[in-house]
Formats: C-alpha cells, structure tokens, sequence
C-alpha cells in the first residue's frame, strides 16, 4: 500500500491505516512529539513468559537504543501472568521502535498504560530507548465508575515519558497550565493567585458522558490532560504524532495550540470521528 508523502511543510494528516505500515514511509527525525495509547490488553488469560533485556555490541542486537547501542530480546527473568504477553510485546515493541526513529534528537514519547501492562512497558522502553531516557512515569488520577468491594478501586493510569536525547530533550513547564494549591494557606497570596505546576501526579476529569468534548467514542481522552504534555513537550509549530489515534485528541490539543500534527488509525469509526473533529485544522484525510 502506498501512502502519500508527509513533508514538514504540508498539512495535518489524519491517515486511515495500519500504523506499522504508515510509520516505515516516515523520515527519521521528523516529530518532536508522540504521544501513544495502545490497547491496553486487558484479556484475563494465565500464561508465563521469560524475558529479560541484555545490553549487547553495537549493531549485534535486535532493538537500537540511546546513541546507537544495540539490544537483544532473551527469554530470561520477568514473569509474566497477564494475557498473552509474549503477543503483546511483539505487538507493541515494533511500533515503539519506529517512536524511537521518528522521534527528533529533542523529542519526547508520552506513552499512555493502565497498571496491567506499564511495568512490562517500561522494560520495553528500557531497552529501546535506554534508562537513562526515562524522564517521568505520570498518574493520571480520576474519580469515576465502579467500586470494588474486595480491593482499592483502580482510578488511575499511567503514562511513561522518555526522551530521544536526555542532554538535549525539550520542556518548557512555563507553557503548563497550573492548578491550585491544595493548601493556600501555606503560600503567598501572590503563589496562590498564580498556582502551582503539576506535578507527576495529574488530578483530571474523565471526559463528561454529557460535555461538549465527548465524541463518542470508547477510548476518548479529555483534552486537558493531552494539553499539558503537548504544551510542554513542543514548540508552536512542531509536528506531533499519534498513531492509535482513536477519537483524535492529540490533533484537536495540537490544532488549538498551534502545533502540526499527523493523526493515524485503522477503525473507520476513528477516522469518521477524527474528520468532523479535526475539520478546523486539517484538510487532508489519507
């Protein structure tokens, strides 16, 4: 399948594809942003799986990683009892590779998990990109839907921040918005008129199931929370990118923000939903 060129002085992209396939055909070094929020692979299926990570020559291994280092993929020491795993690795760490090329030397990769598959995932980046790139692992903190009686009720997820360079990565937090602080009384008035920065912590709503924002679709992530990592790990005119794009966050934050953004999924639903959203921003449907 042939797609066509993305070049940075075109227009935004919302491409219906399969992501491995678009990603190949795009330029290294190309986005200063990705932001990725896979499956989350919730199936309750019990197998094990050994894996572990060994750093090896240049060149000898299977994944690159943080100044051309090379890594090879054994089967060793990390248990796995979730779903099928060993699938979902092979699933996801391709994809992560390509993050990792198209990523530019300043470039941040925001990568959005629950609690069953992070841990697993942060090996994966680990290897990939190298421990020294992890820069945050955020909570996203909400407070809605069922209760547990027989554990904590789960009301978080989890996105892994690494950078393409840790000596050169962008953050500016001077682009965040602030929130209040929990205990004005403790500040200056002024500290208390200006708020306080995030911290990896982020304290945000769901998307109301009766809001402006709300698409309809499943997956939906409220813009806010894909505001703050957009306004700190870009520039006004940088290119981002989000390839399980679903109902099109990323690019409706970008587009607001005054960023470039390219926007891929295969669902049709995605894409259908993605076009009425992003109508404002982007003229081109691939």
């Amino acid at each position: 399948m042939s797609f066509p060129a993305w070049t940075p002085s075109g227009p935004n992209l919302v491409v219906h594809a399969e992501n491995a396939q678009y990603l190949a055909t795009l330029p290294d070094g190309s986005f200063t942003m990705i932001y990725v929020d896979p499956p989350f692979n919730t199936g309750r299926v019990q197998r094990r799986q050994q894996t572990t990570m060994v750093r090896s020559a240049v060149g000898a291994g299977d994944r690159v990683g943080f100044k051309g280092m090379s890594y090879s993929t054994v089967k060793g020491m990390l248990a796995s009892y979730d779903d099928a795993f060993e699938d979902y690795w092979d699933f996801l760490a391709p994809r992560l590779t390509e993050a990792w090329r198209l990523l530019t030397d300043d470039g941040t990769l925001y990568l959005h998990l629950d609690y069953r598959e992070v841990h697993y995932a942060k090996v994966m980046l680990d290897a990939l990109f190298g421990r020294e790139c992890f820069l945050n692992e955020i909570i996203w903190a909400y407070d809605y839907g069922a209760r547990s009686k027989r554990k904590w009720p789960a009301k978080h997820d989890n996105i892994l921040v690494y950078v393409k360079n840790p000596s050169r990565y962008y953050f500016n937090s001077a682009e965040v918005d602030r929130e209040p602080y929990m205990a004005p009384g403790l500040v200056t008035p002024e500290k208390v008129a200006l708020g306080k920065l995030p911290t990896d912590v982020w304290w945000h709503t769901i998307v109301s199931p009766t809001g402006k924002e709300k698409t309809g679709y499943p997956t939906q992530k409220p813009e806010g929370l894909l505001r703050r990592a957009v306004a700190a790990s870009s520039r006004e005119g940088d290119w981002v990118l989000d390839f399980f794009a679903g109902s099109g966050t990323l690019g409706a934050v970008a587009g607001k923000l005054g960023r470039r953004f390219v926007c891929v999924d295969e669902n049709p639903q995605a894409i259908d939903v993605m076009s009425k959203r992003l109508a404002p921003f982007c003229d081109v449907r691939v």
